[in-house]
């Protein structure tokens, strides 16, 4: 239905039209009768073989949610009706802000990719509490949190430490985006000067609730082998509970379109196919360096089964999805449980 009907209608329109258009009508099947119940059963796949405990927690299938599509934390509920594992929200600032100028984002088709810069726009951690409290999560919820444009570096441990504060008590785990290519000096902060800061005082602060929420570093495939050693080891050292292995990339590598196609878009972070390759890479460069002591959930270009089965294969703990799920459209998430399960089968039968 999607691919045949929905995808073409929506990509008539520029994306963060499009993006809009989908979610309002995701608000209006609320209404609906039965809406969700034949979404559920269209899309959602129960697999108790793939139940696995990552960072403390259950996991009802390894596939989630990337940030950024639910920019606004109010459309949890409505992804886990695709039969998301865990639904990653945000990136969340304390305060609310319009992020960058429009036109801010552009698909790619023929090498489904997506370039954005969007700049972190949304509509501040107050707003996603109120809709946490009044809807009660039904899926794992993470909450992808980050700095506001506006506060200088030096300052950003506060940020970090406001959103955190007031998140803490409504959602499931958090991870702290400091790699958003899109934000004039955010990939600073994956200077361990800056990055130790962020997180120590998170960790401190997880130490005077009651309940225990994992966090999880979000990372650039942008990093050099010596910034990711660095990084490493300070996850190591510090007691963070895992990484997400990466973000977009401001490398155009594997985009086939011409040049100045390319130099008309402009500046941005690139999602989709083409950085599969790379953020697998990364997933394996991190597990190895980490001797797997890290879990990781890894996310880029996942746009089949076979790609999900990539980052599991380099030793991703969990994936997540984003651009796949603009190009292929909410069937993905059961074409990659259907594909672990047969990977899990066929590993059995060999055993």
């Amino acid at each position: 239905m999607y691919k045949f009907f929905l995808k073409p209608i929506l990509f008539c329109f520029n994306p963060e039209t499009a993006h809009n258009l989908l979610f309002s009508f995701l608000s209006f099947l609320r209404h609906i009768p039965f809406a969700r119940a034949i979404i559920r059963a269209i899309y959602k796949r129960k697999s108790p073989k793939l139940e696995k405990e990552v960072f403390g927690i259950k996991f009802p299938n390894p596939v989630g949610l990337a940030g950024g599509l639910d920019k606004n934390g109010e459309y949890y509920n409505d992804m886990a009706n695709f039969g998301f594992g865990f639904v990653e929200i945000g990136s969340l600032t304390p305060k609310p802000q319009d992020g960058n100028p429009k036109p801010r984002c552009f698909r790619v088709p023929a090498d489904k990719a997506i370039i954005n810069r969007f700049g972190i726009n949304n509509k501040g951690v107050k707003n996603a509490v109120e809709h946490l409290k009044k809807v009660r999560p039904e899926v794992i919820v993470a909450a992808n949190i980050s700095k506001n444009t506006s506060s200088i570096n030096e300052d950003a441990a506060k940020d970090y430490e406001h959103a955190f504060g007031l998140l803490y008590d409504f959602v499931d785990m958090f991870v702290v985006n400091v790699s958003c290519p899109n934000v004039v000096g955010l990939t600073s902060l994956q200077d361990i000067s800056f990055l130790s800061d962020i997180v120590d005082r998170l960790l401190d602060l997880r130490m005077y609730y009651d309940t225990y929420r994992p966090i999880l570093l979000k990372v650039s495939p942008d990093l050099s082998k010596e910034q990711l050693d660095d990084i490493i080891d300070y996850c190591l050292r510090s007691g963070i509970d895992g990484i997400v292995a990466g973000n977009t990339t401001r490398s155009r590598e594997g985009l086939t379109i011409d040049q100045a196609k390319i130099e008309k878009i402009g500046n941005g972070g690139m999602s989709g196919a083409p950085v599969h390759k790379k953020n697998v890479e990364l997933v394996r460069y991190i597990n190895t360096k980490s001797e797997g002591k890290l879990p990781i959930i890894g996310v880029g270009g996942i746009m089949s089964g076979a790609d999900a089965q990539d980052m599991i294969d380099a030793g991703a703990s969990l994936v997540e999805i984003y651009s796949g799920f603009i190009y292929e459209g909410p069937a993905l998430v059961k074409k990659i449980i259907k594909h672990f399960e047969k990977n899990q089968a066929n590993q059995t039968n060999q055993a």
